[in-house]
């Protein structure tokens, strides 16, 4: 009897929602664990050059967590592409303006930097506040532990 890999395609991707709460979460671990549910890791039928992950919806990122002095101390650089036109700017900061892209950040990092990390990347919607509009897709709540 032969044992054969089962190789999933694109047309056998439901993927689900869920919902993670990042309220008091460090921004590492919800970070592994989201970029981990968007992957498809989690599904005994991982493949992975193709999208087996599902969609994860993150509220109160706003009020996640970093530990240490990296409040002040992890910087977030940009670009312009002009000489001299290194931009920087603090967790702290970050966290007053965008709240989400401190999330949004750190996940796309563990995700692979080809075409398919840039889709994956696309079913990771991150909320500040408590509310978000997906109720309609019924997702799940998942924990961090």
């Amino acid at each position: 009897m032969k044992k054969y890999t089962v190789s999933a395609k694109n047309s056998d991707n439901q993927g689900k929602w869920y919902v993670i709460n990042a309220e008091d979460a460090i921004l590492g671990r919800l970070a592994t664990k989201v970029a981990s549910h968007l992957r498809g890791k989690h599904n005994p039928a991982f493949t992975p050059h193709v999208d087996t992950g599902d969609w994860v919806v993150v509220i109160n990122a706003e009020k996640v967590a970093l530990t240490g002095r990296k409040w002040d101390q992890k910087l977030y650089h940009r670009h312009s592409g002009y000489i001299g036109g290194l931009t920087s700017i603090s967790a702290k900061n970050l966290k007053e303006k965008r709240p989400e892209d401190l999330v949004r950040f750190a996940v796309k990092g563990m995700l692979p930097k080809n075409r398919l990390g840039r889709k994956l990347f696309k079913k990771l919607k991150v909320y500040a506040g408590n509310a978000h509009p997906h109720e309609a897709q019924q997702p799940e709540t998942l924990t961090l532990s």
